[in-house]
């Protein structure tokens, strides 16, 4: 795993964009902690994303390029004023419209979790164009990484490069299920 800064990535960013597009897994930082990302409209990089976090079957969630991006491919019709509290440190769950995301991303449900952080790399989401997978670093049941020397051997060997910002000792974002009512998943 190359381990880089924000200034590295943004100089060089076509070729980290084409990574990703190829199948890269990557860290990247957030307004919460770090997630393990990689192109949610690619299944093959979802599926080795799983194989690796060890999480077969559970919905990820992905940063969205943009609101618009949200209100196309997501039922957000009875929940439009939860949309103005992004971005933010919040994901939130919608019932599928179109398939915006590769079918593995949430294998057995229509929703989607969404989200845009009060971060930078919103901004090199939207520029892409393309929602990106986000899930703690980490295997299924262990701590999420909180900095750049916890992280799991196993889980270094598969991912291709990492832009970190230094320690964060945030915790992760507000679910919120926006399906029949809005109902809190993980505060």
């Amino acid at each position: 795993m190359r381990v880089i800064s924000k200034e590295e990535f943004m100089l060089n960013r076509e070729y980290y964009f084409s990574q990703i597009r190829k199948g890269a897994i990557f860290i990247h930082p957030t307004d919460t902690i770090y997630g393990m990302g990689c192109d949610a409209t690619n299944s093959e990089a979802v599926n080795k994303l799983r194989r690796i976090k060890e999480r077969q079957s559970s919905p990820l969630s992905v940063i969205a390029p943009s609101k618009e991006w949200i209100m196309k491919n997501c039922d957000t019709a009875p929940f439009l004023e939860w949309l103005d509290k992004l971005p933010g440190a919040y994901t939130f769950i919608f019932r599928m419209l179109a398939k915006g995301v590769a079918y593995n991303v949430n294998p057995k449900e229509d929703s989607l979790g969404v989200r845009i952080p009060n971060h930078w790399i919103s901004s090199v989401v939207n520029e892409m164009g393309i929602p990106i997978v986000t899930t703690s670093v980490n295997k299924s049941g262990q701590d999420f990484m909180r900095e750049i020397e916890e992280i799991d051997s196993q889980l270094e060997e598969e991912i291709s490069f990492a832009i970190y910002e230094g320690p964060m000792r945030s915790k992760p974002s507000t679910v919120v299920k926006l399906i029949e009512e809005p109902s809190v998943m993980r505060k």
